[in-house]
């Protein structure tokens, strides 16, 4: 075939077999025997591929004689421009990148509707696709269309009398559409990609310009024909069809890209297609010899191909096509299966990293291939980085604004462009803070619940009533407050906290809360939660000694100083140089978009005024896997900052807006102009698509999953693209075809390794879980079934914890124990070129668990004074855990305040009201001052918010029938009634605070507490005996707590009891309809008052020990506490 002289020919080139140099060669020997390389012409169809073609053939024939090697596309855009009117096109015509077309037709198909509305609409679609026209799938079927009939040279008229003939008025509408979106392209003097190859069909076609290419041109080679779509045929037979030389590479076994378009037709019938001269069929050579994989390999492999039958071509040619003879032995084909995703991805890890560090394999000669990208790539990428392996991800296998590092300048960006509109529009017009919250709403309950509540009282004072303070507030009893910043000891918080009603109704901003929280925590501003905390308070306390005795809560006063960044200007650098320098670049920004500047020229200024890019620089230079990750985060801004320039370019001007919905809409990879450079040091992970033309020595070959690989769902099943043909209606492909293109897709794969394959699955032990793939047994291999994770993965953190495990294993020799101790040594004194240490987590100083505990050198409460708790303290301190009290409400570190409590506080205020007899007990007027307030609560979706309203109305009948009855002659004299006690508690004195729902009498004058609960589990009557809170109240009232509310007179404690108003009544006591009552007697013994040293003990002497129990279950704290399994390693 070197030797080939004159005429088409067909060349099958497998896997592996030297086509490349083939093709290199026999266009050497063709100028070797006096070819002009002027004269000879060769087309591939990737820009990689054509660079690599250029630089081979430079080196084997000279630089100076080397032929054209160019792709397709380039090719018909070089025809076009050497045929462009230079009087009609002033600018040259540029062409529409992939996102770029997508977000065109989606444009368009959205204003079809208003078109109509306006009697101006020249596209009729049918009515049951109306509703369809602006979503994105409809978007991709349109696509596909005009792909389609471009590709077959189908015009509007051609393709509308097609649609008429058939009888499809669907495709009669995309025909109209069609004509209305090249009339589109041709005012802003763009081309996509069909449409350029059609145009240059069209003008190859012409008799002068056919002509002057025939004289141009005396052979054209193809790469990769197996590639080529219909409209790329027509081409090749105007540039060297009638028996001239056209020299075609390819592999029909290889045909995986029908999704762009691609024709296995097109090999198939090139013999045919291809004539020679004297009208027989263009000869067909075979390359015999496989120069990629071991012989064991290609057994393999070669099996999946005899379920992958060859029509039309010589079956000769076609059984030496697939029995390729092997240059060595050797090679290896493993499968294996897996109980779940996990393992498998743990066990991909495994054997990369064993590979890599046992058989000394590059991980550069290493690669991960999935089927489906956007759904696999970012779950096998977290598993294998979280693993220590190294990745390369190509960048353009996700859209622009699915990049990490982009997402925080669009997010700035989408902020000043907004406001800057808003702005421009209506001058002083301006939104909350809260986003979506009009003037005079109320925040919501997250904005206010995450920096604590006032008291209703504090709330009503600032003209709010205590139903609706409630509802984003913590309630006014004692047990039930969980505030995130509390009383310094836990005790009943008397302080007021922040709300927006203690705002003044002009403090707006121009920036809403969840925008500048998200941009502060972004690298943009580089603040943590620590400085966003010391920040909010320190805003908070700036506001109350202006005067505002209510501030509203941090995050709103966050989200003001970012819109307002001279208010930070007194605050400490330390936790405020972030904010406040982010603040100035926004307003920066806002400015420049403000004097006409382009959304290019704003994102350089977020971008450039950080020290990001700083941080960016250095760790790229310091390599590893950080270095990897910055390489990749700068790799997206420099595309974002390509992309919105080239924006910039084709609408000239059309806004910061404007551009941010062109990258939203943006549901496809943005195509490059150039590939950045492939990373040696790392493993490749892609798709199976893009793997084609590339080798490593191992391949993974990942989630052979039957329904995902083979994938048989049909392309385009509402227009039916695939259906249109260029003489008359196709037939849609058949499942026999998409599972005879995706087992070509998995060959392909199989075939890019040289030593080793490895294909892998998830086998779930469940009939109607995961299964593997029909293909996993076509290679020939018993597919082995692992059920575990490996035992230690072979990275240095592994190594580290084992050896730290080996140093106090009592079960070992000292021997082990020493040595496991000097390879830690020898691990903590290795150190990079800068001297930083290469393992820090091998040194004792990174050990927690090797530090003494430590003491605080003020003391944290002062011993001469009262020790201050209330009920729940109480109960933390000396029945739960001492570490939970501590770190929630000492550090105040527990969560934000959830839904449930708000349901709680609501509830609460509706029984006081009813009570103390601002409401009527009435069904009917509570659930509408429910109403009022219920929509603060923010629940996670449409259906739990009714649930729970439902569970909140039977909440209030229950306490309402319970608040009627006749209980033993006993009446309310005092609800949400405030105590402050102090009292002798062994050594010390205690001081309780709190807050008592409801206190009740009897007829002989005794006191009753009573403790409303609306949670969902109740406590047992053994835990209602010794309740620490129930308690507690009866101690106060013994001590003088309620002598008030009975005229002065100290009642004798009758007893408490808690209130289940979730919790129906058994039936002896009344059922459902009656609410759980929960007795305890009067106390008796000593009892509560040893309970009340312990817990003041361990406050005064600073113990806070864990301890371990069901309040585990719902703790915050689990990760970092010593007591628990997944908290344990933090200090040992």
């Amino acid at each position: 075939m070197v030797e080939h002289g004159a005429g088409p020919l067909l060349v099958l080139a497998g896997p592996g077999t030297g086509k490349t140099t083939t093709l290199v060669e026999s266009v050497a020997a063709r100028i070797a025997r006096g070819g002009d390389p002027a004269r000879v012409l060769v087309l591939t169809f990737s820009r990689k591929a054509a660079v690599e073609l250029r630089d081979r053939m430079a080196l084997r024939i000279g630089a100076a004689r080397a032929p054209q090697a160019t792709t397709f596309h380039s090719f018909c855009y070089a025809l076009i421009r050497a045929h462009q009117d230079s009087d009609l096109f002033v600018e040259p015509l540029r062409l529409l990148s992939g996102p770029e077309q997508d977000v065109t037709v989606r444009e368009l198909l959205a204003g079809q509707p208003d078109l109509e509305r306006l009697g101006l609409a020249h596209v009729r679609w049918p009515d049951d696709l109306r509703a369809c026209l602006t979503t994105r799938g409809f978007a991709d079927e349109v696509r596909a269309v005009l792909a389609r009939s471009r590709e077959l040279g189908l015009g509007p008229g051609a393709l509308d009398a097609f649609a008429r003939r058939i009888g499809r008025p669907d495709w009669r509408a995309a025909a109209a559409f069609l004509a209305e979106y090249l009339d589109v392209l041709d005012l802003q003097g763009v081309l996509d990609y069909a449409e350029l190859v059609h145009r240059a069909v069209l003008l190859a076609r012409r008799p002068e310009v056919a002509e002057r290419l025939a004289a141009q041109y005396d052979a054209v080679f193809v790469d990769e024909y197996q590639d080529t779509d219909p409209a790329q045929v027509r081409l090749l037979q105007a540039l060297a069809g009638g028996g001239r030389t056209l020299v075609a590479f390819g592999d029909p076994d290889q045909s995986i890209y029908a999704f762009r378009g691609a024709d296995v037709n097109g090999i198939l019938d090139f013999p045919y297609a291809f004539s020679r001269a004297d009208g027989r069929t263009a000869p067909v050579e075979v390359l015999r010899t496989s120069r990629r994989s071991g012989a064991d390999l290609l057994a393999a492999t070669r099996l999946v191909t005899q379920r992958m039958p060859l029509t039309r071509l010589p079956a000769e040619k076609v059984r030496a096509h697939r029995e390729l003879a092997p240059v060595r032995e050797g090679g290896r084909v493993e499968v294996f299966t897996y109980p779940t995703p996990g393992t498998e991805l743990d066990n991909i890890a495994d054997i990369l990293r064993r590979a890599h560090l046992e058989d000394g394999v590059p991980w550069g000669e290493m690669a991960v291939l999935v089927r489906a990208g956007s759904r696999t790539i970012p779950t096998v990428r977290r598993a294998l980085t979280a693993a220590g392996v190294p990745l390369d991800i190509d960048g353009d296998d996700l859209p622009l604004r699915h990049e990490p590092a982009v997402a925080p300048l669009l997010t700035a960006l989408r902020a000043v462009a907004t406001a800057e509109a808003a702005g421009s529009a209506a001058g002083l017009e301006e939104v909350r803070p809260d986003e979506g919250a009009a003037p005079g709403e109320r925040p919501s309950v997250e904005g206010v619940a995450s920096e604590g509540s006032p008291s209703v009282e504090g709330a009503a004072s600032a003209g709010l009533s205590p139903v609706e303070a409630a509802a984003s507030e913590e309630p006014p009893s004692v047990e039930d407050a969980v505030p995130v910043e509390p009383s310094p000891v836990g005790e009943a918080a008397s302080e007021e906290s922040p709300s927006d009603s203690g705002a003044p109704p002009s403090e707006i901003t121009w920036l809403d809360t969840e925008t500048a929280l998200t941009l502060l925590a972004s690298p943009l501003a580089g603040m943590d939660a620590a400085d966003l905390r010391r920040l909010g308070r320190a805003l908070r306390d700036e506001e109350r000694a202006a005067g505002n005795a209510l501030p509203p809560p941090s995050d709103v006063l966050l989200a003001r100083a970012l819109a307002e960044p001279e208010r930070l200007a007194v605050h400490d650098p330390a936790y405020a140089r972030g904010a406040q320098r982010l603040g100035a670049l926004l307003g920066k920004a806002r400015e420049r978009l403000a004097n006409g500047g382009s959304a290019e020229e704003a994102l350089w200024d977020l971008w450039e005024g950080t020290p990001w890019p700083g941080r960016l620089e250095r760790a790229a230079r310091r390599g590893g896997a950080a270095g990897r990750n910055a390489d990749r985060d700068l790799d997206a801004v420099c595309a974002l900052f390509a992309t919105a320039a080239r924006a910039e370019e084709r609408t000239g001007g059309r806004g910061a807006l404007n551009f941010l919905e062109e990258i939203d809409a943006e549901d496809i990879a943005a195509d490059t102009l150039t590939r950045r450079a492939v990373r040696p040091d790392a493993v490749r992970l892609m798709t199976a698509h893009r793997s084609k033309g590339l080798e490593w020595r191992l391949v993974v070959v990942a989630g052979v999953q039957e329904g995902l690989w083979p994938d048989l769902r049909r392309r385009g099943s509402l227009l039916e693209a695939d259906r249109i043909g260029r003489d008359g209606l196709a037939e849609p492909l058949t499942p026999g075809a998409l599972l005879a293109e995706e087992r070509r897709l998995f060959y392909v794969a199989a075939t890019r390794a040289r030593e080793r394959l490895v294909v892998t699955a998830v086998k779930a032990p469940a009939d109607d879980g995961d299964q593997p793939s029909r293909f996993l047994t076509e290679l020939g291999v018993e597919p082995k079934d692992v059920t575990g994770r490996p035992r230690r993965p072979l990275s240095v953190a592994a190594l580290v914890a084992e050896l730290r495990a080996t140093t106090v294993d009592p079960r070992v020799s000292d021997t082990l124990r020493e040595a496991a101790a000097r390879r830690l040594a020898r691990l903590a004194a290795l150190a990079d070129e800068d001297g930083r240490p290469l393992v820090p987590s091998a040194h004792p100083y990174r050990w927690w668990g090797m530090f003494e505990p430590t003491e605080s050198k003020v003391p944290l409460r002062n011993r001469d004074q009262p020790v201050v708790l209330s009920g729940s303290a109480l109960d933390q301190l000396a029945n739960t855990c001492a570490l939970q009290w501590f770190l929630g409400r000492e550090v105040k570190a527990d969560a934000p305040a959830t839904v449930a409590q708000g349901f709680g506080n609501v509830v609460h205020v509706l029984a006081d009201e009813v009570a103390s007899g601002h409401t009527p007990a009435d069904l009917a007027v509570l659930m509408e001052r429910l109403d009022s307030v219920w929509n603060a609560l923010a629940f996670d979706a449409p259906w739990k918010s009714a649930q729970e309203k439902e569970n909140a109305r039977v909440a209030l009948e229950r306490f309402l029938k319970w608040h009627v009855m006749d209980r033993t002659g006993r009446t309310p004299v005092a609800s949400e009634h405030d105590f402050d006690v102090t009292l002798e508690a062994g050594e010390v004195e205690v001081r309780i605070r709190g807050q008592m729902d409801r206190v009740e009498t009897d007829a002989e004058g005794r006191a009753y507490v009573v403790d409303f609960k609306t949670g969902k589990q109740p406590v047992s009557s053994a835990e209602v005996e010794q309740h620490p809170q129930l308690a507690v109240y009866q101690l106060a009232v013994r001590e003088g707590a309620v002598d008030e509310a009975f005229d002065g007179v100290r009642p004798e404690p009758g007893g408490a009891e808690l209130v289940q108003l979730r919790q129906g009544a058994p039936k002896r006591d009344g059922g459902e309809t009656l609410p759980k009552v929960q007795a305890q007697e009067p106390l008796e013994g000593e009892w509560v008052g040893d309970l009340l040293a312990t817990a003041a003990g361990k406050v005064l002497d600073e113990r806070f020990t864990p301890n371990a129990g069901q309040h585990c279950t719902h703790c915050a704290f689990r990760a970092s506490c010593s007591a628990r399994p997944e908290g344990r390693h933090v200090v040992e």
